[in-house]
């Protein structure tokens, strides 16, 4: 096969390949050879059929496989001799498309953008700052406290007390619209805390002032927009019974509070908490410092971009972008939705870290383990309980769903190498500003 070049600017190649008649018409008769003794035809001994006769009746199907193994060798071996490295998958287009006929050459035109040459970078001279944060006393002495309201019991208040708002009733209630009940309106024993907003809007309010063994007539009015469209807008009553009012008791900071969340005791619990704190912090901490490695790897290291794969993620970062600011839209039955200057800059960024942090990664063998990729896969089945097994037979047939699992788990390993090589100086600061640190983080 003649392969002569056609375009040859920045990042992309352009290659005409012609397939002489004769290469063709060769190939298919080592095919229909190779295949004949095999073959069975009414009228003729297996492996006895004619060769004009296999042509008649298999050649168009055996042109078609000839054709497209030669063009896909030669484009093999065009790109093991060249060493290119297509962006995305090279444009394959005949010349004579459906004018060809058999006897004419084939000729076939080639297009692919290929991936730059990546400019080594010296690690040793990014500097980073990693903020620490310490699990003070008083943000370990906040998150017991939230653990003891979470913890709040109830018990009875004095008999004819009315419920007030933080108070627990126990109530019956029937639900009817237009004066037949419906489905799901109904309950018995309904711990119901005033003021939870847990409920339809008013039917807490009416039954602050209620007392134990009061029958209340609760009307309301259910949302335009309620889930169920055959009550959305309408009015209801339910008929309420209230059984008892109760009183929220706090729960205390002591050791029996600590074996209620398994604990040993108090001291070990405040230990699990300043250990969980400083956790979140490491990883706020660590999120900030990220992003600033990736912002001087972007100001520091340039080269020319594959147009096909900005176009492809400005695309996305639009669409992406879109569905956000219209969430009601849930499908993709909408026009195009065209890229803005905005979104092609940021993917401009996104496809020349990409490709940085992989050919650094690659230099380095980092690599995803196989532990990794299986606690990555353990963690998104988490989103779907009840259908962890179709998820785990979707990832194993799905060769991408695969690569979008472990793409990010790759990135945050070449960012801990890159940061094992970087000039790293710890700075202790305060929550505060950690928090605001972080919360800077979605103005960029």
């Amino acid at each position: 096969m003649q392969v002569t070049e056609t375009q040859n600017e920045g990042l992309k190649r352009g290659y005409q390949m012609t397939l002489p008649a004769a290469d063709l018409a060769a190939t298919v008769d080592a095919k229909l050879k190779e295949a004949q003794p095999e073959v069975e035809m009414k009228g003729f001994r297996k492996g006895k059929v004619p060769m004009a006769m296999l042509k008649k009746q298999f050649g168009p199907r055996v042109m078609g496989d000839a054709m497209q193994d030669s063009i896909d060798g030669a484009l093999r071996e065009h790109l093991e001799k060249s060493g290119d490295r297509p962006a995305v998958q090279p444009k394959v287009e005949m010349q004579d498309g459906e004018n060809w006929k058999e006897g004419d050459d084939v000729v076939v035109n080639v297009s692919y953008e290929i991936l730059p040459e990546i400019p080594e970078v010296d690690l040793s001279k990014v500097k980073l700052e990693r903020l620490v944060v310490k699990a003070e006393d008083d943000a370990v002495t906040e998150a017991l406290e939230g653990l003891a309201k979470n913890a709040t019991a109830y018990e009875d208040k004095r008999k004819g007390s009315k419920a007030a708002k933080d108070d627990q009733v126990v109530i019956d209630f029937k639900g009817s619209v237009d004066g037949e009940e419906f489905e799901g309106g109904t309950a018995e024993d309904y711990p119901l805390v005033l003021g939870s907003n847990s409920f339809i809007p008013g039917f807490e309010d009416q039954l602050i002032g209620a007392k134990a063994g009061d029958e209340i007539a609760v009307n309301v009015k259910f949302p335009d927009e309620y889930g169920a469209a055959h009550l959305a807008g309408k009015d209801a009553v339910f008929a309420t019974t209230v059984k008892a009012v109760k009183k929220p008791v706090d729960a205390k900071l002591d050791d029996e509070l600590a074996k209620r969340f398994g604990a040993e005791s108090l001291d070990k619990l405040k230990e699990q908490i300043a250990e969980r704190l400083e956790g979140e912090y490491k990883g706020a901490s660590r999120a900030v410092m990220k992003r600033s490695l990736l912002d001087q790897l972007d100001e520091q290291v340039k080269f020319d971009l594959p147009d096909v794969l900005v176009e492809a993620e400005a695309g996305q970062i639009a669409h992406q972008l879109w569905h956000e600011e219209h969430p009601e839209e849930q499908g993709h039955n909408h026009g195009e939705i065209e890229p803005t200057e905005e979104h092609k800059k940021l993917a401009e960024r996104r496809v020349r870290l990409g490709l940085l942090l992989a050919e650094i990664g690659q230099k380095a063998e980092v690599q995803v383990s196989d532990q990794e990729f299986t606690q990555a896969v353990m963690n998104q089945a988490r989103q779907f309980p009840g259908q962890e097994r179709q998820f785990f037979e979707f990832i194993q047939q799905n060769p991408q769903a695969q690569q979008q699992l472990r793409a990010p788990i790759f990135e945050d390993k070449v960012v801990d190498h890159i940061a094992e090589q970087a000039k790293v100086e710890d700075k202790e600061v305060s929550k505060e500003e950690l928090e605001k640190a972080v919360e800077n983080l979605d103005q960029l």
